[in-house]
């Protein structure tokens, strides 16, 4: 049987994606098809053609809007012959017809317990708001921003001296030994239930 691809789409540094590529290497079931960027200065894209993965970048500012933006999203991926797409710090908000196209087939992860803290801001929410414990949640993507069926959450301790950086960095840690096993597990229970 052949492996079940997925798209990856980054904005930054692809840390996250490339603890996915990492984790899937030693599988043979599913496979990263495309890592898409969308601008074209990001380190991720360098980290992904350091592991031979193909890549490709839909800049967002080509597009008049979301919905064009999106929907050229989702032609790369299906002409990578990908079922499902995984966000890893992608920071573009996809328009409903993601969903509609790729319905109950994209993850998403965040910084923070949702629904606490959603947004681009979930680290420095957290400390503004003085919280003890925050952490990563996985969910599947739906048509509101940071919303969507939870897959998997784990909690982060706060610490009094913690700034932004440091808490984002035991953040991480999470979302590095987490994300992939869970992508690799939806992506197989996914195809099963098809």
């Amino acid at each position: 049987m052949s492996a079940i691809r997925i798209a990856v789409l980054i904005s930054g540094s692809g840390s996250n994606m490339a603890a996915i590529a990492d984790h899937l290497s030693e599988r043979s079931d599913v496979e990263i098809g495309i890592v898409v960027s969308d601008r074209h200065d990001v380190a991720g894209l360098l980290r992904a053609e350091e592991r031979g993965l193909p890549t490709t970048v839909v800049d967002w500012k080509s597009f008049p809007d979301r919905e064009t933006f999106t929907a050229a999203v989702c032609d790369v991926v299906d002409a990578s012959r990908c079922t499902f797409m995984v966000l890893a710090g992608f920071m573009r908000i996809l328009a409903p017809t993601a969903v509609e196209r790729f319905p109950g087939r994209i993850l998403n992860i965040h910084p923070s317990l949702l629904p606490s803290f959603p947004g681009a801001h979930a680290v420095e929410e957290a400390l503004a708001h003085g919280v003890r414990v925050t952490g990563v949640t996985i969910h599947v993507v739906d048509e509101l921003v940071d919303n969507g069926p939870i897959v998997a959450q784990e909690s982060v301790d706060v610490f009094p001296d913690d700034d932004a950086a440091s808490l984002h960095a035991r953040i991480q840690t999470v979302e590095h030994r987490l994300y992939p096993q869970v992508v690799a597990d939806f992506v197989i229970g996914g195809s099963e239930q098809r």
